[in-house]
């Protein structure tokens, strides 16, 4: 509500180190480092309204992990998950919040894709593995979404071809149930999903051939059906973007294009009006792809990534929707 949080990632190295960046002063704060969790890449983090919980992903020398931390910044401190009961080693994997539970499904091991998952309850510290009966097939790279009641995976990667099957799984039933194909975008992965409170806007992405999407669709899980985004004044066809939703409106920034090219820009979608709005370019940071994005307030944060040269970048800016301005992040202490 306040902060953004960032740990570990891929940069020159893979990295054990992290930070709080506040907005409001553009400062940054050292994460402790006392019982913090092995150096990682490729893990997922969710925030519980007191915590960051970390988990899985991969460490050089060590091979997949199943291991995580839980961070608490009013402490500035770390405490180790629960190993007992938890899942297989995985990356690429995806972790919601439900507002008492953190749930982790999907990604790969180093031999297979997976549809496997575990819920993580942080009052008693224990796992328990969600249901595989009816589950959606194995894959990496998909998406979900938090409804308040379900976890809605769409798309992502088998190992061969992308897929459009999809399907929501409710924990306090664990059962799992298949979403209507019906005029659902192409199948697709490396694209983005962003819950509105009503639907579920999932944009852009790749096929296995390569080819980057510029369309998307909405999905309301009440009647089970789909409508496509416009493609008016959409965002440049791109994958491995970042979406954040501000209560009102779904911001677009950054990927990749074809030729593997890196914009800086993006826009705003807004899905009562089915308009989009091109963002400022402006001020706005360096084209990457695979870096973050937060909202907080009144501002969207970007951080990190990696540039045209595949290097790792170690700056970001915050965007502003209502003044479309674009205000650089401060690079003094920021994680390396």
């Amino acid at each position: 509500g306040s902060k953004m949080l960032v740990w570990g990632g891929t940069g020159f190295d893979i990295s054990d180190t992290g930070a709080f960046y506040d907005p409001v002063t553009d400062s940054w704060t050292p994460t402790g480092t006392t019982n913090e969790p092995l150096f990682r890449g490729g893990h997922t983090a969710v925030w519980t309204g007191s915590e960051m919980l970390v988990w899985g992903g991969y460490a050089r020398g060590l091979g997949f992990l199943n291991s995580g931390g839980r961070f608490n910044p009013v402490t500035n401190t770390w405490s180790p998950l629960s190993s007992f009961d938890a899942l297989l080693p995985r990356i690429s994997h995806t972790a919601v919040w439900t507002g008492s539970l953190m749930i982790v499904w999907g990604g790969n091991d180093p031999q297979n894709y997976l549809n496997t998952g575990g819920r993580y309850d942080p009052a008693s510290n224990s796992w328990t593995p969600t249901s595989t009966a009816d589950a959606l097939p194995i894959r990496n790279s998909h998406t979900v979404v938090w409804t308040g009641t379900k976890m809605i995976v769409w798309g992502g990667l088998d190992g061969a071809i992308p897929l459009s099957t999809r399907g929501w799984f409710e924990p306090v039933t664990a059962q799992w149930t298949r979403l209507s194909t019906l005029n659902a975008p192409a199948a697709r992965y490396g694209h983005t999903a962003a819950w509105t409170g009503r639907e579920m806007i999932v944009w852009g992405g790749r096929s296995f051939s390569l080819t980057v999407f510029d369309t998307g669709g909405r999905y309301d899980p009440l009647a089970d059906t789909w409508t496509a985004t416009s493609i008016v004044d959409a965002p440049e066809a791109r994958a491995y973007h970042t979406a954040v939703w501000t209560g009102r409106e779904m911001i677009v920034w950054g990927g990749f294009v074809l030729p593997l090219a890196y914009p800086s820009s993006g826009a705003r979608y807004d899905p009562v009006r089915d308009r989009w709005t091109p963002s400022s370019l402006t001020g706005a940071p360096a084209g990457r792809s695979n870096h973050t994005a937060v909202w907080g307030e009144s501002v969207m944060t970007v951080w990190g990534g990696r540039d045209s040269n595949h290097d790792a970048l170690q700056t970001g800016a915050r965007y502003n929707p209502a003044l479309d301005t674009w205000v650089p992040t401060s690079m003094v202490g920021a994680p390396p």
